[in-house]
C-alpha cells in the first residue's frame, strides 16, 4: 500500500483535525533520569446516577489533576483509575480527601504499582540475571 508522501501528510492532517489522532506522546523511562513518581491503580465502586449512569461521576473523578487515566470496567468495581503522586502519602491523601468523600463513591481499593515492565506496547528492558543454578551432571 504505497502512497505518495503528500497524500499521507494530507491524511494525517485530516486525522488530527477531526480528532482521529488525539495526541502524540513520548514514553519516558523516568528511573533513567533519576525521577520517578509513585503510581497507583485505584478500583472504585460507585452508585450510578439516574439518567447518566456512570458518566457524571467518572467525569468528576477524571478531572482531578492526579488522575492520569480513567476507565469504566466490568467486575466487582465500576471504575478503574490510574493516578500518580510524588509519594505514597500524596496518593493516600488524594483518596482520603478528594475521592472517598464524593457522594457516589461507595468504596475504593488502591494498588500501588511497584515496577513497570511495559507501557503503550513498549517494554523497559531489564538486565538479564545470569543463571546461578549449577548444571546437573551424571
Amino acid at each position: 500500500m504505497d502512497k505518495p508522501v503528500k497524500e499521507v501528510e494530507k491524511i494525517i492532517k485530516q486525522a488530527e483535525k477531526d480528532g482521529t489522532i488525539v495526541k502524540y506522546k513520548a514514553i519516558i523511562n523516568w528511573p533513567k533520569l533519576g525521577k520517578e513518581d509513585v503510581w497507583a491503580l485505584i478500583e472504585i465502586r460507585v452508585a450510578p446516577q439516574r439518567g447518566v449512569g456512570f458518566d457524571a461521576i467518572a467525569e468528576r473523578i477524571y478531572q482531578f489533576p492526579e488522575v492520569y487515566s480513567a476507565y469504566l470496567v466490568s467486575g466487582t468495581y465500576d471504575l478503574a483509575i490510574l493516578v500518580r503522586g510524588k509519594n505514597m502519602q500524596e496518593i493516600s491523601s488524594f483518596v482520603a480527601e478528594k475521592l472517598a468523600p464524593l457522594e457516589q463513591v461507595q468504596s475504593t481499593v488502591t494498588h500501588f504499582l511497584l515496577k513497570r515492565y511495559k507501557e503503550n506496547e513498549e517494554t523497559f528492558h531489564l538486565p538479564k540475571e545470569t543463571n546461578r543454578r549449577l548444571p546437573i551432571t551424571l
